[in-house]
């Protein structure tokens, strides 16, 4: 099996229920999932992106981390995950939208 180099999640705020209800699914984070992937695949980035329950950061959603490096990002749009990709092409944050 291989493993990808990184393991972006992503907040999609859904509770226990199942309902999505917090910040960064009504502030799109579906589709910037989307985004993500399809900038993923065009860059050949070794990585793989995963939805997640609430990452209990509303105040700054929409968030995602980072893996394996532990890097947490806040207020994401689509230009922003421009900005941590190439960071990431490089093996380094986007230091302006860390946020943990």
């Amino acid at each position: 099996m291989h493993k990808p180099k990184y393991h972006i999640l992503v907040c999609n705020s859904f509770r226990m229920s199942g309902e999505p209800q917090g910040i960064c699914n009504k502030k799109g984070a579906p589709s910037l999932m989307q985004y993500l992937e399809e900038e993923i695949l065009d860059r050949g980035l070794d990585a793989i992106v995963s939805s997640t329950g609430c990452l209990k950061v509303c105040d700054r959603g929409p968030a995602m981390v980072v893996y394996p490096h532990n890097f947490w990002y806040g207020g994401i749009n689509e230009s922003v995950i421009d900005t941590i990709l190439d960071a990431l092409e490089n093996d380094e944050p986007a230091e302006e939208y860390l946020i943990c």
